[in-house]
Parts: structure tokens; sequence; C-alpha cells
């Protein structure tokens, strides 16, 4: 009988989800254990020796503690980023790591568009002063309010989240650019209503640029005061995938000295930010807490992900949804 083992502590109500997920649609032929991260490391050796397959969520499997693991050979992320994961190190063990293959990929592109329209109309300086007694005493002071219909989106990273997002961008009557490294289907961009181009074109032309790119080397600090600069004044920054994408002290000056006109963002690059953050007390920026993918939907088509792996990896087929090694460079 293949284990899998859940790796988190099932603490909060997000951890307990998952795990009554993962025993749910396991059936009788999986073994399924949870598995605390904090234990020390004979104690997660020990606990880990049986599994086949490791789920780690907020968490990860070190090299020293894989490396006596001889039974493991997948570690299976619910998430589509993996920068948590030492995947060559890991590779170099036998072992594969695989992301959710898209499961959430529906949930991120929605929490974008809200943040999108949260920007563009004010959502949140509107909540505030209706809550506080107010009405529309003051918001009708506010910059006017802006329409996605017309406007130019950039989707940089054209994988399943942003083609997701520019699916739920079709019924906006707006053009859509997108930049990705990586050559897409012949047709796909066509498909989708898209068009590629250089990465540069996209920021210089683009009313809101939107990020969707997994985090590595190449990706790191990809938006900084360079790539600010070259964006419209009235354009909005949005960035649902990794906070260190940006750099965040530039994209700061970048709305303080407004290169930028605002800013939606799930991703920060110290989680969980720091109160005094300005971010935070800025009138023409969203923040939400890294929850664009926790829809009870995403939560369950990644659990099925991950058990299909299994599956596969028993029966001695192909996985899906492995990482490259060579993707992180």
């Amino acid at each position: 009988m293949p284990t899998i083992a859940f790796l988190a502590p099932l603490t909060t109500a997000e951890h307990k989800r998952r795990w009554d997920l993962l025993n749910e649609h396991a059936g009788d032929g999986v073994n399924v254990v949870a598995v605390d991260p904090t234990l020390s490391p004979g104690e997660l050796i020990e606990a880990l020796e049986d599994a086949d397959v490791a789920v780690p969520w907020l968490a990860s499997v070190p090299l020293e503690i894989a490396e006596q693991l001889p039974k493991l050979k997948l570690i299976q992320l619910l998430t589509a980023g993996y920068d948590r994961a030492d995947v060559v190190g890991l590779r170099k063990l036998g072992i594969s790591v695989a992301n959710n293959g898209g499961a959430n990929a529906i949930s991120v592109s929605e929490h974008t568009m809200s943040l999108i329209l949260s920007v563009y109309r004010r959502m949140m300086e509107a909540w505030a002063n209706t809550v506080g007694g107010n009405w529309r005493n003051g918001v009708d002071q506010l910059p006017v309010r802006t329409e996605i219909s017309g406007k130019t989106i950039g989707i940089v990273g054209f994988g399943n989240i942003g083609r997701q997002v520019a699916r739920r961008l079709s019924g906006f009557d707006c053009e859509v650019l997108y930049y990705d490294p990586v050559e897409m289907m012949p047709g796909r961009d066509r498909e989708l209503g898209t068009q590629a181009v250089e990465l540069d074109h996209l920021l210089r032309v683009s009313d809101i640029v939107t990020v969707h790119v997994p985090l590595n080397s190449s990706t790191r600090g990809m938006f900084g005061s360079r790539e600010f600069g070259l964006m419209k004044k009235s354009a909005v920054f949005i960035n649902t995938c990794r906070g260190p994408v940006h750099n965040e002290a530039e994209l700061i000056v970048a709305l303080q000295n407004g290169e930028i006109a605002g800013s939606g963002l799930d991703v920060l690059e110290q989680e969980p930010t720091d109160p005094d953050n300005p971010l935070l007390k800025m009138p023409n920026v969203v923040i939400t807490p890294h929850w664009a993918g926790g829809t009870g939907e995403g939560n369950e088509r990644s659990v099925v992900f991950a058990l299909s792996n299994l599956e596969r990896l028993a029966d001695g087929r192909k996985l899906l949804s492995v990482v490259d090694p060579a993707s992180i460079f």
C-alpha cells in the first residue's frame, strides 16, 4: 500500500481542511499520514521513513532529511510555486518535485481580477468610508474611478494562471498582451485573444501589469525601479505570485513618486509583513495576505492532483507537472 505523508501541523482550519480532503479522496488503497514538520530531524526521519510521497504545506523536506529516506520518490506540492523545495538537490537524490498542475489557477486568476477591480474602483476606500458612517462624504473627493474596458492589460508569465487571467479578461473588452520566455503552443495565444510581445514593450503600453511567474534566480527582483520607470504613470501593478519577484523598496518609491498609479498585491517580500510597511498606509494599494489560491474548489483540485500523481508513481507511469531543475536558474 503506497503511503502519502501530509507534512503540516494540523493546528489551523486551513491545514485541517487539506488533511480532510486527502483522507476523503485517498480511498482504501492509500495510507495517509500526518507529519508535523517541526519535529526534530531524527523524529522527522522516523515519521517519513515509509512515505512514497511527501506533501508539504508551507513546509519543506530538507536535503539532510531526504537523503535518509530511500522510499521517498516524490515531493508533491499543493501550490504552483516551488521555491521552498531544493529541486536540484532532491533530483540528485532521485526525488522528483511536482507542483499542483494548475489546480489553483482559477482561484488565483479570480483573485487577480478582484485586486484589479478593487484598485481601479477604489473599493477599499469606499468600503472604509461607508462602514465609518461617512457614506459618500469624502469619497467624492477621490480621483475619478476607472473602467477596465478599453484598457491594455499586460500579463507577465503565461502559464496555467496567466492563461486563466486572460480567459477572465475576455469579457472586459480590453486588449491583452503577454510576455513569457517559454514559447506557447502554436495558436494558443490567438485562441485566448492575446498577443505575445517583448517585456519592455508590454511595460510601456499596458494600463495594468499583472505578474504570474515562478520565483527563481531569473525572476527574483524582476520588477524594480527600471521596470516601474518604463510603465505609464497611470498604470497599476498586480502581483499574486511571489513577493520577491518585485523589489518592494523600489515599488514603494515608484508609488510615492507617482511613477505608477497603484498596486494590488497578494504577496510581499516578507510575510507576514511589518505593520509599519508603507504599502499598508497607501490609499492606492490593496493588499491581501497571500491567500489567492486557497479556495475550497482549488484545494480539492490540488489534493486530487496529488493523489493522481501518487497513483502514477505506484503504477510506474510518467509523473505530471514535474519541475525541471533547469527552470530554476
